[in-house]
């Protein structure tokens, strides 16, 4: 096959057909004559039918000036037919043919087509729409021959720059057009292109599916080179505002002419210089193409194959189906990511795989594209000797008979992996809206559907909603473009130089991409021959907990990261700013989520501090029990009944009550365990207190009532005592009372003081209750120390004064180290310093009253005697 051997001169063709391009598509001879130009050979196709539809396909690549040696008339010749092309072509007539076979669609009519190639150029393309309409083999304008052709509707063409000016033709005749590659965004245009649809997306669609292409691999980094003409600077504006918000950056932007007059010069590669060393010492790994990409350009990026083989190649749909750009430099496309929009027509079956297999020149020996095709990639030589002629000397080959029955199938790039048959999906679409609408129009004259057929198809391809063959259902957007979802693929060239595809995934351009299961990233085969996607950031991504910090005068792409602020968070990676959490959690460790903040209280089980205090209360709760038992069995002794025995055991059960509170301040603060801390022990000990106080005043009046006459003998007994202690203790209770009434103890959460944690704790409510408590406490405690000091040295052998002195000098000295111990403290430490303070306190009490009394009763028990009581008291107890 000689397919390889053509591409060498491919270059040059074009270069003739640029110059040529510059040239108007009218040929002035005078200032009333205007001629379009004409042709070497117009390539037309036509199958007449009840109901016709135009179409204008690419199939050969451009045009180059001819002239016969006979005349100076100019003409167009095309050249270079490409196979890829011809599929679409050939898709054409398999789709036309498969209508009139389906019983289903428009029956007992018949579709009829005719066909001319443009030949990639708008001149051609213009002159290609007037004689479809004309009807003759020069063109008229607004003069048809064929009177009673009945034209639905156009289908073509691939390239925007043929499309638009056909677009604007049928627009002004009312004629309906889907285009299966044009993607320039004024088309989009409803006002102004009424009439026009396409199998495909615009470029907005394309570089918006792009953009969330790149941003689903993690890149944010690129570089892109475009064509350096109004398609480029387009494509690159509309590109450029997509990845900007999604956040990707341009690293370099690169233009590249399409002029190839000095491709080779010194000059020229001089010039390209410094756009290399931008390639080279660039950071990013991945370049987008975008912009007409034709061969000049491709041949000005040769030089650039070194530093372009070390890249990702993105490449956008339009890009994708032209395999012959591709295969100029394999080099330059070693490693491209892309993605090509899925049609919904299938041609994945027998009987068109049998279909493409008769296209040969014996089968077709009229078809000229076919004959050229076999010329071209066959060397093969036509029935036209001027032809052979001509086309030997163009391609520079020596052209042999052949026998034609090769296939069309085995000619390289005919049929591809990354094919759409986007030709066949619009013919498809166009009959099945011409069938609705001949439904709909079946009640008219027949002579009046001519002229409906015309105007009335844009309705019913706007309305147009089916399931195909494939089973996908299709339908055009209010633009007039069909969307549909996209299949990601990326090619490797393998080391015998051919292309591999390999498809990834699929994905919607309209859905978010956070879902990356749709890509099978895995699969990909990069330049290092490694599954790791390539660095397209220009820093490494903030992982969570980490934020953006802008650097100075560069790129939002371009940041440092920095660790979220205490109580902050980022729970996404490249986060720009860090949240606070709410105000029951806390970050973890990494700051990339909120976890419930750690509660601090008093535990009764995971703190040993809790279990030491439980342990001491219970310990000298037993205590006071078996001291009560001892002064319960030895309550008629001489030491038990001299000291008050009701009171003593009142003092007895108001200290173990005491010690038993301190359960009340251990495990989780909750309202009524609030309420009862303080009160409980405020009042249990204002008792044991106002029983000293008691004690310590019948001592004192004991001692006034040993004189003769004297008025205290009445205050002896025990009311005395019991109105003391029931006027002493009366007082605390109104006074906690109150304080529940007013404003009671209630759990509270601190938030605020410990970070990450919760502080469990009870809020006095007032304040002034709190402190009242505790200081009438130390009111009692100060007359109690003050009385006893001064009875301390009364003549009794088992006077208390003295062993009072010290149990409240021990009470006072813990309480009042304890307030500032108190206000200094949160939390468990807060309710630690109470439960100390109580404990010492009620043990102070314990130890100075009782144990020596226990001593003298256990240890000593000869001197518990009436004997030594009489013996060293005074005259009065005698």
């Amino acid at each position: 096959m000689a397919a390889s051997s053509p591409l060498a001169l491919l270059l040059y063709l074009t270069a003739v057909c640029l110059v040529t391009n510059t040239s108007w598509a009218w040929v002035r001879t005078s200032a009333c004559n205007l001629e379009i130009t004409g042709t070497y050979e117009d390539y037309e196709y036509v199958q007449e039918g009840d109901i016709m539809i135009g179409g204008v396909l690419t199939v050969n690549s451009f045009i180059v000036p001819f002239k016969y040696p006979w005349d100076s008339y100019s003409r167009m010749l095309c050249v270079w037919p490409l196979p890829e092309y011809y599929r679409q072509f050939v898709d054409f007539h398999f789709a036309i043919e498969k209508s009139n076979n389906d019983p289903l669609l428009l029956p007992n009519l018949t579709l009829g087509y005719h066909i001319s190639d443009s030949c990639g150029d708008p001149r051609k393309a213009v002159r290609s729409v007037l004689q479809i309409l004309s009807g003759t083999r020069e063109p008229v304008p607004n003069y048809s021959c064929v009177g009673k052709r009945n034209i639905a509707g156009f289908i073509g063409d691939l390239s925007s720059e043929t499309t638009v000016p056909i677009a604007q033709i049928l627009t002004l005749y009312g004629y309906s057009q889907i285009s299966y590659g044009a993607t320039d965004t004024s088309l989009s245009d409803r006002v102004t292109f009424p009439y026009f649809f396409r199998t495909l997306q615009s470029d907005h669609g394309h570089y918006f599916s792009l953009s969330k292409l790149l941003k689903a691999f993690g890149g944010n980094w690129v570089g892109i080179i475009t064509s350096d003409d109004i398609s480029g600077e387009k494509e690159l504006q509309i590109l450029t505002n997509y990845l900007s918000i999604d956040g990707i950056c341009v690293e370099f932007t690169i233009k590249i002419s399409d002029n190839m007059d000095d491709i080779s010069a010194v000059g020229n590669i001089r010039h390209h210089l410094p756009y290399k060393n931008i390639i080279q010492k660039s950071t990013t790994n991945v370049v987008i193409l975008c912009g007409k990409i034709s061969l000049g350009v491709i041949g000005k990026l040769i030089i650039y194959t070194d530093v372009l083989s070390e890249k990702i190649l993105v490449v956008s749909p339009t890009l994708t189906s032209k395999n012959h750009i591709i295969d100029y430099s394999l080099e330059i496309f070693s490693n491209i990511l892309g993605f090509v929009q899925h049609s919904a027509y299938s041609v994945d079956s027998r009987e068109i795989t049998h279909y493409l297999e008769s296209f040969r020149p014996s089968t077709y020996p009229e078809d000229k594209l076919l004959e050229d095709i076999w010329l071209l990639y066959h060397l093969c030589l036509s029935k036209q000797q001027h032809k052979n002629y001509l086309y030997a000397n163009l391609y520079k080959y020596e052209l042999h008979n052949c026998t034609g029955q090769k296939r069309i199938t085995d000619i390289r790039h005919f049929d591809s992996k990354l094919y759409s048959p986007s030709v066949a999906l619009a013919v498809d679409m166009m009959s099945h809206a011409i069938h609705a609408m001949h439904i709909s129009l079946a009640e008219r004259p027949p002579e009046n559907r001519k002229q409906m057929y015309k105007y009335q198809l844009q309705e019913y391809l706007n309305k147009l909603h089916y399931k195909t063959t494939g089973g996908t259902t299709v339908s055009f957007e209010k633009n007039g473009e069909l969307v549909t979802w996209y299949m990601i693929y990326n090619c490797i060239l393998e080391p015998n130089n051919q292309i591999s595809v390999n498809y990834l995934g699929t994905f919607q351009p309209r859905d978010p991409l956070d879902d990356k299961s749709m890509i099978r990233s895995h699969q990909i085969i990069w330049i290092s021959n490694k599954s790791q996607i390539p660095s397209a950031q220009c820093s490494a991504s903030c992982l969570p907990g980490l934020r953006k910090v802008p650097r100075i005068r560069a790129q939002p792409c371009c940041y440092d990261c920095a660790q979220c602020s205490e109580g902050d968070i980022s729970n996404a990676t490249d986060s720009e700013n860090c949240y606070k959490c709410p105000d029951m959690e806390w970050p973890n460790e990494k700051r990339d989520q909120c976890i419930l903040k750690s509660e601090d209280f008093l535990s009764y089980s995971n703190h040993e501090i809790s279990m030491l205090f439980g342990s001491v209360s219970l310990f000298l709760s037993v205590l006071t029990v078996l001291i009560m038992g001892i002064f319960l069995k030895y309550r008629d002794t001489p030491i038990v009944r001299a000291n008050n025995r009701s009171l003593s055991f009142l003092l007895l059960v108001s200290i173990k009550l005491s010690f038993l509170s301190v359960f009340l301040f251990l495990g989780r603060p909750v309202d009524i365990t609030c309420m009862l801390r303080i009160i409980t022990f405020g009042i249990t000990f204002s008792i044991a207190v106002s029983s000293l106080l008691a004690k310590t005043i019948m001592v004192c009046v004991a001692f006034k009532a040993t004189k003769p006459g004297s008025s205290w003998r009445k205050w002896l007994g025990v009311k005395l005592s019991n109105s003391v202690v029931l006027f002493c203790s009366s007082i605390q209770i109104i006074i906690c009372m109150t304080w529940l009434a007013i404003s009671p103890p209630f759990q509270e959460l601190d938030i605020h003081t410990s970070p990450g944690t919760i502080i469990i704790q009870c809020n006095e409510g007032s304040a002034i209750g709190f402190y009242s408590v505790i200081g009438y406490m130390g009111l009692l405690a100060a007359v109690s120390f003050v009385l006893a000091f001064l009875a301390r040295s009364l003549p009794d052998s088992f006077n208390e004064a003295k062993y009072i002195t010290f149990s409240m000098l021990l009470f006072c000295s813990v309480w009042i180290t304890m307030i500032p111990a108190y206000l200094s403290t949160k939390g468990k430490n807060t309710v630690c310093v109470e439960i100390f303070a109580i404990l010492t306190s009620s043990a102070g009490l314990l130890a100075c009253i009782f144990l020596p009394k226990c001593y003298i009763i256990l240890i000593t028990p000869e001197t518990n005697k009436k004997f030594y009581l009489t013996g060293k008291t005074c005259g009065y107890v005698k």
